[in-house]
This record gives C-alpha cells, structure tokens and sequence, in this order.
C-alpha cells in the first residue's frame, strides 16, 4: 500500500497512541503502517525516508517504543539541533554506540567536555601549513594508482571505488600519520569495510550478540587488524628523535605531555580519523567520477580546466583556486551523494522543533539526503548541475541546512578541509592521463546507506588514457 494511500490515524495526523509508550507528539506511521513497510526499509532506506517525509511533513514520529524517535528535515529546525542549540543535544544514540565498536571514545563519537578537549588537541593538525602537504601525498598516491593500472590506451574496465578506497587510506596515512601504508592499504581498507559493516548491522539488531557469532568474529578480526596497524605506527614514532607536527605527533606528545593521555585514547583517535578520513573522502570521489562519466559536457569541461591550470607538471596547492569547476563537481557530487548520509542526536532536555514537543532523551534523526534533494529548495533536484555552485548562485539553496555534507556548527567535521584538498588534487591528477565512461548495459549503481553512502558491491567504469 503506497503510504499516500494510508489514511489519516486521526484529524491532526498524530498516530495512534496505542503504538507508543512515550507521547505522540508528531504526525508518523502507526505500527501496523510500519511493518508492512518493512522490505521497503530494507530494499531502499533512502526513498523510504523522503517518502514518509512527503507524507508526513518536515516532522515525522516513529511508532518505536523507547526512545521517542523524530526523523526532521525542516532546516530550521535542523539548524536548532546542530547549531544553535547544540550544547542541548549529544551523540548518545545507537548510531553512535555502534560506530564506538570500532572507534572506540574518539573525535567521532564522544560528546560534552571530552568531546571539546579531543577537538583542541587535534585541530592544529588541519591548520593550514598542515593541510598543505595534503595537495603532494593525494598527487603522489594518484601517480602510483596510475602506475598500477598500466597501459589504459585501449581502456579498461575499473572498479574505481576500490581504486578511491586505497588512494584516499594512502594519502590520510601520509598525511596524517606520515606513514606509508601502500603495502598494508588492501588489507586495511578490507578490514575497515568489514568492521563497517558490522557496526551497520549492529545499529538495526537492538540486542547484543554472543561473541562467536559470525559478526563479531568478523569484527574483532577487522578490528585488531586496524589496532595492528596503529601499533605499528606509534611504536616508530616514539622511537623517532625529533617530534612532528602532524596528527600522530600531536597524539604521541600527548602520552607524555602535562596532562598524559592514555594510550587507548590515541588507538581510539587514529582508528577514527583512519576510518572517516578515507571513508568519506573516498565515497565523495567515487560518486564524482561516475557523475562525469554520464556527462560527456562536464568531464569535458573539467579535463580542459585541470589542462589549462596544470599542463603535465603534478599539482600544488597553490592551484586549487583555479579549479574552481573541478571543485563545483565535487560540491554537486556530495550534494547528490552525501557521504556522511545520517546524523542523529539524543536530546538532553525537552525541546520544539518544527512546532513540534520532542521531549527529553528522544532520538533526532537527520540526512543530508534529504535536505539537499530538497525540492522546495534546489532546483531540479535530482539533476547533476555543477554550475550550481559556481559564481553568485553557489550553492543555490535559500538555507544553510539545506547543503551540509560535513555536518553544520562547532561539530562539523574537522577534516572538512582536509577532504576539499585531498578530493580535488586526486580528481586532477587523475583527468590529466585518463578519461572516465560508464560500462554499456551496466544499471546505475545503487546508493546504500552504510556508515557512509556507497555504491553497492562496486562501481565498474571504463577508464581509458587521453
């Protein structure tokens, strides 16, 4: 039953109370209207989102007994949340929980005074003269990809989000870690999609699962794996001479600094930046090269702009101004595709939003997703268009929360920059050799909802040298 059929629970839309142990204080599907729209959930969370949206308006309620669980999109409201009052709202829900199976207590996951604290220690890490070496490790990681494909004077068919997957764990290696892990980068990347997907499946089952389960061996494999690869990497670094300046060095400092940190916290600290630092890059350039291979315009547009600003020499980062297009693409994929697709938050105290009561320890759910493919305020919504965010109408949204693919106020990702720097000289380096087309009679590539939003199994193109 298509859920603009179903009719209305009551006058103002409230559902049934039955269905709830907390109030109902929003308009939402009963119970009932839930399960049998249970393999919609499953066969296309996404579209079931902007369908209850559609149906029910900017607020929606979810028939779940505890917590009250609200599903916003009105962006003023999502402002309120992750803006204004954001002290009033923290990471205390099963999204987050179960992301901390892999991260532990890191940046990602904490909230409050050890939130802040984390975020003081980290933040010189993406100052602007650490950024900068960035530009080189994201050009040096392209060149070896290139290297590794070969001869594509014929083309070839590669899957490129395994080939974005490795290129962006390489570059946050060096750049953050000042680490090479080219020989380690399968194993790693492996490792970190198999804890991933873990944590995804974890977040649906609200029970705990006994340890010789299938999952969590599965996971505890994956996570030593990644603690492995940290271990290795503060070990060299104590046994360096002098200290470095980039995100492992500050960490390592802080083991024997005034105020020792313990050495969990760092484990917990490089694990998190290793997982959303390569994961959310990678997903951004992913979904960029497959929105150029269906538009023969703009991959030509962006081929003749990266050729005018860079000829053959390697990128700097002095040139990333002028790919302003190049950067446009970028914006317009994370606008379609937002990698970090799902934000939620556990209110700490009652709250109105959207006219609507959400009271005290209700979970908030927010998506990107549906904000930026938000009618009422873009444009042809489901159109690539990267003239979007070019010139006076960059953007072309009306609100703030209508387009923030890295989180809005003092929680928006840290590495924001970071990912800009990184995504733009990897999409350089690479539309200087070769040129990106989609595979005939290959359907389009599903979007899922995992901790990031990723094609599903792989994403085959033709890549092919110019």
């Amino acid at each position: 039953m298509a859920l603009d059929q179903v009719e209305a629970i009551s006058r103002d839309g409230v559902p049934d109370r039955r269905y709830f142990r907390t109030p109902a204080t929003a308009p939402g599907p009963s119970g009932p209207q839930m399960l049998a729209h249970l393999r919609a959930i499953r066969r296309d969370p996404l579209g079931f989102l902007q369908e209850m949206t559609r149906a029910y308006g900017p607020v929606v309620q979810f028939p779940i007994p505890s917590p009250a669980s609200y599903l916003v999109s009105d962006p003023v409201a999502v402002r309120r949340v992750l803006v204004d009052r954001s002290r009033s709202y923290d990471k205390a829900t099963v999204q987050y929980r179960s992301l901390s199976l892999v991260t532990g207590e890191g940046l990602l996951t904490t909230s409050g005074d050890i939130w802040r604290r984390q975020r003081r220690m980290v933040q010189p890490a993406f100052h602007r003269a650490s950024l900068e070496a960035v530009v080189g490790h994201a050009a040096v990681a392209t060149e070896e990809l290139l290297a590794r494909w070969g001869d594509m004077s014929r083309g070839a068919v590669i899957d490129v989000d395994e080939a974005m997957m490795r290129v962006a764990l390489e570059t946050v290696a060096a750049s953050l870690f000042g680490t090479d892990l080219s020989a380690d980068a399968d194993r790693l990347a492996r490792a970190t999609l198999e804890a991933l997907d873990v944590v995804v499946w974890s977040a649906q089952v609200p029970i705990r699962l006994p340890a010789w389960t299938a999952s969590q061996r599965t996971l505890r494999r994956a996570t030593r794996e990644l603690d492995e690869a940290v271990h290795r990497m503060v070990e060299r670094r104590l046994a360096e001479a002098e200290p470095r300046a980039d995100l492992l060095g500050l960490l390592v400092a802080a083991l024997e600094g005034d105020a020792p940190i313990p050495l969990r916290e760092v484990r917990d600290e490089l694990v998190s930046f290793m997982v959303a630092g390569h994961e959310t890059a990678a997903s951004a350039m992913t979904w960029a090269l497959w929105l150029l291979a269906g538009d023969a315009q703009a991959q030509q547009r962006a081929i003749d702009e990266v050729s005018e600003v860079l000829g053959d020499r390697r990128i700097q980062v002095d040139d990333l101004p002028r790919l302003t297009y190049l950067r446009a693409v970028i914006d317009e994929a994370m606008r379609l595709y937002p990698p970090v697709w799902l934000v939620t938050r556990r209110a700490m105290e009652p709250d109105v939003l959207g006219g609507r009561e959400i009271p005290a320890e209700s979970l908030v759910i927010m998506t990107p997703y549906l904000a930026q493919r938000d009618p009422s305020a873009w444009a042809d919504p489901e159109r690539f268009d990267p003239e979007r965010f070019l010139g006076e109408q960059r953007g072309g949204a009306a609100h703030d929360a209508a387009y923030w693919p890295f989180g809005l106020g003092p929680r928006m990702c840290v590495g924001k920059d970071f990912a800009y720097l990184e995504a733009t000289a990897v999409l350089a380096s690479l539309l200087q050799r070769v040129r990106v087309g989609r595979v005939p009679g290959q359907p389009d590539p599903k979007a899922v909802p995992l901790v990031t939003l990723r094609p599903q199994d792989a994403l085959p193109l033709v890549v092919t040298t110019r």
